[in-house]
């Protein structure tokens, strides 16, 4: 089949040094991929990263090698707001990165900032499962109101299963013709995780499955029960809601970049078109990507 292939789902950061629930999460010292992650050694890069840099040109090179044609680079709490390297990466690689723009919801005020940050981005990431239950406040739905005006994408991870569904009806219904994205398949490990992936019911509202092999990483590749979710989620949505996402470059300390979507290419539960859609096409038309490279498939020495 001829396959165009967008990774909806991945992380870029220069330094990652920042503290989150008091907690500091930063690189571990000297020449370690590890980082200290809530007081506990975490592989965050894999383990030739020494620098602790997962820079754009890295990802470049992973992506050519897995045929990747672009990729959406969203933003999370854990990393640091990476908003003054994300705006130079989209610069200097329009056609290859979608970038997100991160502001700091858990201080108030942040809508002083935010009208400068949604100019900057075609994008902007909140990371609810990170914020208080009740995230949606009058700050927040302003911020939903200023992305629907200027045209932008909301993309969003929410609470384990319904925790915080409602909120996010009330934003469709008041923004209809904000476009969001639903991040991490709607944490499709955990109870619940469906009624995330209905909110694509609604026209301008897709998921893409960022983190899919986390999250069923103790079944590991070719996770059949992961291509069975997302067959049930097609089920429900259909294919043309729903986008593939790596989670880059965590997820790659496990397996390889290649094998973050080889599973679904792989698969024979899947039809060749719910491929392409699930791979590309449907993230291209939501993110607006426009001519993108051809990249050839190169060898591998072992072959």
């Amino acid at each position: 089949m001829e396959k165009l292939i967008i990774d909806a789902h991945s992380h870029l950061w220069l330094n990652q040094d920042t503290v989150v629930n008091g907690t500091r999460i930063c690189q571990l010292e000297p020449n370690r991929s590890r980082s200290l992650f809530f007081g506990e050694e975490r592989q965050m890069l894999p383990p030739f990263m020494t620098d602790g840099q997962n820079t754009a040109e890295r990802f470049l090179s992973n992506m050519d090698y897995a045929q990747v044609a672009a990729a959406v680079v969203t933003q999370e709490f854990i990393d640091g707001i990476q908003n003054s390297y994300l705006i130079q990466v989209e610069n200097r690689y329009p056609n290859r990165f979608f970038t997100f723009g991160m502001l700091d919801y858990r201080y108030p005020g942040y809508m002083e900032m935010a009208p400068a940050v949604v100019d900057s981005f075609k994008g902007i990431k909140v990371p609810a499962a990170r914020l208080p239950q009740q995230f949606l406040t009058d700050e927040m739905m302003q911020l939903m109101h200023l992305l629907e005006e200027k045209g932008r994408i909301l993309g969003i991870e929410l609470m384990d299963g319904d925790a915080q569904v409602g909120q996010m009806e009330e934003i469709i219904q008041e923004c209809p013709n904000l476009k969001i994205a639903i991040g991490h398949f709607g944490m499709v490990t955990r109870e619940g995780w469906m009624s995330q992936i209905r909110l694509a019911r609604h026209k301008n509202v897709f998921v893409e499955s960022g983190g899919i092999t986390w999250l069923f990483n103790d079944e590991f590749y070719p996770f059949p029960s992961a291509v069975r979710a997302i067959k049930e989620a097609a089920d429900e949505v259909g294919m043309e809601k729903l986008m593939w996402g790596s989670d880059y470059p965590r997820t790659i300390t496990a397996i390889t970049y290649k094998m973050s979507y080889d599973f679904v290419l792989k698969s024979t539960e899947l039809t060749d078109r719910e491929k392409q859609l699930f791979l590309g096409e449907n993230a291209k038309q939501f993110f607006g990507f426009g001519e993108l490279p051809q990249l050839p498939y190169i060898k591998n020495m072992s072959e």
